[in-house]
């Protein structure tokens, strides 16, 4: 794709930030039409033009031409989300990148483009016209649209929605390794293990981070065929790490100084409950246990936490935690909690104790 830049001629407008608040029922207004405003950032993001557009201010019409687009309705588009401070548009018509816009480029070390198209994806929008009927039966509304599960559906009928997914996720987890790994104190720690942790760049991270530290990772079997190539045999981590698949929620056939769990407690208290059981059950007295998730309450992040939560509903009825809910799961096992903190705006880590 193209990318288009010319020479800045004028400023940026006043950023939209510096109106006055809006009245409660222009608010609302907005509110209602927030289904527009998520398709605007799902059409920009299929289209690439945060990709198209390059350090200089460019006009609809370059634009357009380098993503092949109409440019009156390119405008259009550009004009809605500059609303919103996703790009801005300078005083004599073109359009420039703002800090929201550059996460939807696909080179942006922390990109959102594919966690945008995967909250936008074509099935989202066919199930959230049915919250209220979610709310009333407190399950899913999934199989009654599509006739089967979510993951059936996602695997079997939408491949694309799946890579999507998968994009997404590892592009999450990918961020968010990160951040555990400069949280985590792994002193004392030998080996560390990745309770259902997907393709493993939490373990990875921590790895790298720690190199006399062993790990393991532990997911179903489909998963982890699709491991970090870093932990796999060959791979610069390869001989320190061990990958082993399993259900947590049946059994966990791992022997660690420290089992971290990761965003793997939200689909049901029954999974919760047995996975947490599982770690006491497999752990020796005194290993730690940290459990890091999404909060729906006491976090920077609500508006976007408790979206995730209501979309948990939807697609499997699911739940994200608030921290007495997970609080008290950790108590239900016979885990020991020492001390809560926050990985990033999103995210919180528990940190327990096996007890003897």
């Amino acid at each position: 794709m193209t990318t288009v830049s010319s020479t800045p001629t004028s400023p940026s407008k006043p950023a939209a930030s510096a109106a006055p608040t809006p009245q409660p029922a222009m608010r609302l207004r907005e509110l209602v039409f927030g289904a527009a405003c998520a398709a605007a950032v799902r059409a920009a993001a299929r289209l690439g033009v945060a990709d198209a557009l390059g350090e200089s201010p460019a006009s609809a019409a370059e634009l357009a031409k380098a993503v092949n687009s109409e440019e009156q309705p390119l405008r259009r588009l550009l004009r809605a989300l500059s609303c919103y401070g996703i790009f801005a548009e300078t005083e004599d018509g073109k359009f420039v990148h703002t800090e929201m816009s550059r996460l939807l480029r696909d080179d942006d070390p922390n990109s959102l483009r594919y966690i945008s198209l995967w909250c936008t994806e074509p099935w989202t929008w066919q199930a959230w016209p049915r919250l209220d009927d979610a709310v009333r039966s407190g399950g899913s509304v999934f199989h009654e649209l599509f006739g089967k599960g979510f993951f059936d559906y996602l695997h079997q009928d939408a491949h694309e929605s799946a890579h999507v997914f998968n994009r997404a996720m590892t592009t999450s987890s990918e961020q968010s390794a990160r951040d555990v790994a400069e949280l985590l104190d792994l002193t004392g720690v030998s080996v560390v293990a990745d309770i259902g942790g997907g393709q493993g760049h939490v373990l990875a991270s921590l790895l790298e981070k720690h190199p006399k530290v062993k790990g393991t990772l532990l997911d179903l079997p489909g998963v982890v065929e699709r491991a970090d190539p870093r932990l796999r045999e060959g791979g610069s981590l390869g001989g320190r790490a061990s990958i082993v698949p399993g259900d947590c929620r049946e059994a966990i056939p791992v022997d660690a100084d420290m089992y971290i769990i990761k965003n793997i407690l939200e689909w049901d208290d029954d999974s919760t409950r047995r996975t947490l059981r599982n770690v006491v059950a497999a752990a020796r007295p005194g290993a730690r246990v940290v459990i890091i998730e999404n909060l729906v309450d006491d976090t920077p992040s609500m508006k976007f936490t408790t979206a995730m939560d209501l979309l948990l509903l939807l697609n499997v009825g699911g739940a994200k935690h608030t921290k007495e809910s997970l609080v008290s799961r950790m108590a239900d096992a016979g885990l020991v909690l020492g001390e809560i903190r926050q990985v990033n705006p999103y995210l919180h880590a528990f940190e327990c104790t096996v007890p003897a």
